[in-house]
Parts: C-alpha cells; structure tokens; sequence
C-alpha cells in the first residue's frame, strides 16, 4: 500500500463564504486558517497547498472577549530607535475594519512562501458584499 501524496495537479479547490457577524474573532480563525491550509481535507499533505478558498464578510462586526476592545494592542516598528508605536484595538477596526480578521488569519498560517501562497486565499470584506459570486461560494459555518 502506498502514501497518498497530493500535488498541484491533483488538488481540488471549492470556494466557502464565512458571515464573521457576531463570531469571536479568534474562534473565527482558527477554523479559516484550517480551511485555507487544506486539514479539512483527507488529501493533506503538508508540503503542498490543498487549501481552499475563503471569502469573510462583515468583518467589522467581530466581537473580541473581556476588555480587548481597550487592552488588546497592534504594534509597528518604523526601523528608527524608539520608532515602537502601538494602536489599540478599537482604533484598528474605526481606521482598517478588515485587519484585524487578516492578521488573525495570516497569524495562524505557516511563516513561510508556503504561507504566503495559502494567505492570497483569503478575502475579507467589511460589510456584507463580496465580488466572489461568480465562484459559487458553499457558506461555511463556523
């Protein structure tokens, strides 16, 4: 009996939708980020991308638990010395209502170039449009 092995060739690619409307945040993710590297699937492989795509929409109403709005913070460095700056997390979602789900996401995938090409599957929307409709997304429950 051999291993089953995927490769490029093999891989099946299905598009979902997911509503993030009142869903915490990183609950949210870990089930995208699952989803994008392929481990729903049984033709894993962890070599290989066999994730799927993901469509987010109504990325600006995702909850955080406890004081997060205020304690939670975003850091920047510009390269300078002292060139730390951090941001809060309310004033991320006034600003960019869609970066925080993406940083979660992205955060939860490889930090590699296979990461990278499994974190261009991800599309997040602020409100309840997408321009994916034309793939047929399957809505995915999370």
């Amino acid at each position: 009996m051999k291993t089953f092995m995927a490769n490029a060739q093999t891989i099946e690619r299905k598009w979902y939708v997911v509503d993030a409307e009142n869903k915490t945040l990183g609950r949210l993710a870990t089930v995208v980020a699952s989803v994008l590297k392929g481990k729903h699937k049984p033709t894993y492989t962890p070599h290989v991308d066999s994730g799927d795509y993901v469509v987010i929409v109504n990325a600006d109403k995702i909850n955080l638990t406890g004081r997060k709005w205020d304690q939670k913070l975003y850091y920047s460095h510009s390269g300078y010395n002292g060139g730390l700056s951090s941001t809060a997390a309310k004033d991320v979602m006034k600003k960019f209502p869609t970066r925080m789900v993406e940083k979660a996401v992205k955060g939860m995938l490889p930090h590699t170039k296979l990461g990278a090409q499994m974190a261009r599957k991800l599309f997040v929307y602020a409100g309840p449009e997408h321009k994916h409709s034309a793939q047929q997304p399957e809505s995915l429950e999370v």
